[in-house]
């Protein structure tokens, strides 16, 4: 009996391993970094959330040169304005997308501190990045917490310095940056509050439902009082006129009974 072999095919490598969306590291060294990096992830996509044209994503590899999967960097926060926001992507493959991130921001770290000042910039800026921006969490690796670079007109980075109250702002997202603690929080230039994250808009969506429902609740209790003040004013004069009627019915009993000089 013949055994039959099937000839060898060679694998074909996918898309999508030839470029993998995750390289099995974590997103962030410590807690503090994560809760850093999920808040301000959480606030810029609540802000933009109503725009199907600025993709908000983060810890997701950037592919930035085609046949090269090696040439990727994963930002911590990557902002990209005039793609379609809706399509969800498993990674950013620069020469498919076409529109290279408007900004960039890394939470830097021990093991990404030098990386992050030292080769970030120049490649950041050499693939057409506008702004780049550091935020180091908990302020022990950087001479500065928060450093931001803005592209000159010879596409360069230039440092951005900082404004009186020691915020940075950023011209690609009209917004600005600022530190509490070791949270990076976006500030809305038009109204001076921080935009929330999405649990913050959450629990003040609740306080601002509660709050309707207590007023709806006082204004029920007020129309109540009202209601029984003005039953209360109503029986008051439908007592005073049945007063008054019985006054007269006994004025005019004691007329007829010929005692009009008590009414005199």
């Amino acid at each position: 009996m013949s055994t039959i072999i099937a000839p060898k095919v060679p694998f074909k490598i996918q898309p999508e391993d030839e470029y993998p969306s995750s390289d099995g590291q974590p997103m962030a060294e410590t807690e503090v970094h994560i809760l850093a990096l999920l808040h301000l992830l959480s606030a810029l996509r609540f802000y933009f959330r109503h725009r199907q044209d600025v993709y908000v994503i983060g810890d997701m590899f950037l592919y930035y040169r085609q046949g090269n999967p090696h040439a990727r960097k994963a930002p911590d926060i990557m902002v990209i304005k005039g793609i379609d926001a809706t399509v969800r992507r498993r990674s950013y493959k620069l020469w498919e997308e076409g529109v290279p991130p408007s900004i960039v921001i890394e939470l830097t770290s021990g093991q990404t501190k030098k990386e992050d000042i030292v080769t970030k910039p120049a490649l950041y800026a050499s693939l057409g990045i506008k702004e780049y921006f550091l935020f180091d969490p908990m302020y022990e690796y950087l001479d500065e917490q928060l450093i931001g670079y803005r592209m000159d007109a010879e596409g360069e980075y230039v440092i951005i310095e900082p404004d009186a109250d020691g915020d940075l702002h950023s011209v690609e997202l009209g917004l600005i940056f600022s530190i509490e603690d070791s949270l990076l929080r976006v500030v809305d230039p038009e109204t001076g509050e921080y935009i929330p994250a999405l649990d913050e808009a959450a629990d003040r969506a609740a306080e601002a439902m509660q709050r309707a429902q207590d007023e709806a609740q006082r204004a029920e209790q007020e129309s109540q009082r009202a209601e029984q003040e003005s039953q209360r004013a109503e029986q008051e004069s439908q007592r005073a006129q049945e007063a008054e009627a019985e006054a007269a019915r006994l004025r005019e009993l004691l007329k007829k009974l010929g005692h009009n000089d008590a009414f005199e």
